[in-house]
């Protein structure tokens, strides 16, 4: 049975570098292991408690909590804006987190990785996208760490797929994840 590593993008533009790595990540998955992109963060609506309530949760919300409840990992990728967490991908985690204690995101390994345009990759971005999923309940892979700084310039006229060190970093991301999905703990 192959492992299910979700991939959910911060970015919601077309061009977007981020989304890019998101479906180099689904080129690259290593044999066991099937990588998807989830399509619609820009449909769901702003985390509120008032319309999260049984039976009428918004579609796209749930769409995202079956897409999740269903994978065995997540790999997340995010951009830098102003410092942190883009709200799209922060609006995900929360409605993630939901109800308490039982989110679909609870007890899910997940990584964080990404590139922006800084000379550090999105560092602080991702720190505080991890430091929301280990709140949120995911299991956080601390260890696996990917920030491509410089995204604008690197990326201008070659995608990450076609860029070899690239390539070689993102199939271990994909490979590690792969490997916490299928420990015996991860089950």
């Amino acid at each position: 049975m192959s492992v299910r590593i979700l991939a959910l993008v911060g970015s919601l533009r077309a061009g977007s570098h981020n989304r890019q790595l998101a479906e180099a990540a689904v080129k690259l998955a290593p044999e066991g292991a099937d990588v998807s992109l989830f399509e619609g963060l820009a449909e769901i609506p702003f985390y509120n408690e008032d319309i999260d309530v049984e039976g009428t949760v918004p579609a796209a919300a749930a769409k995202l909590r079956e897409a999740v409840a269903g994978a065995d990992a997540l790999l997340l990728f995010t951009p830098e804006y102003n410092g942190t967490i883009p709200a799209v991908l922060k609006n995900a985690i929360d409605w993630l987190s939901r109800p308490y204690g039982a989110g679909a995101i609870s007890g899910k390994p997940v990584a964080v990785i990404g590139t922006a345009f800084g000379q550090y990759g999105g560092v602080w971005a991702q720190d505080e996208t991890r430091k929301s999923v280990g709140i949120a309940g995911g299991k956080v892979i601390e260890d696996i760490k990917l920030s491509i700084p410089g995204s604008m310039t690197r990326f201008a006229e070659t995608h990450p797929a076609d860029d070899s060190e690239i390539v070689e970093q993102l199939t271990e991301v994909v490979t590690r994840l792969h490997g916490h999905a299928t420990e015996p703990a991860a089950a």
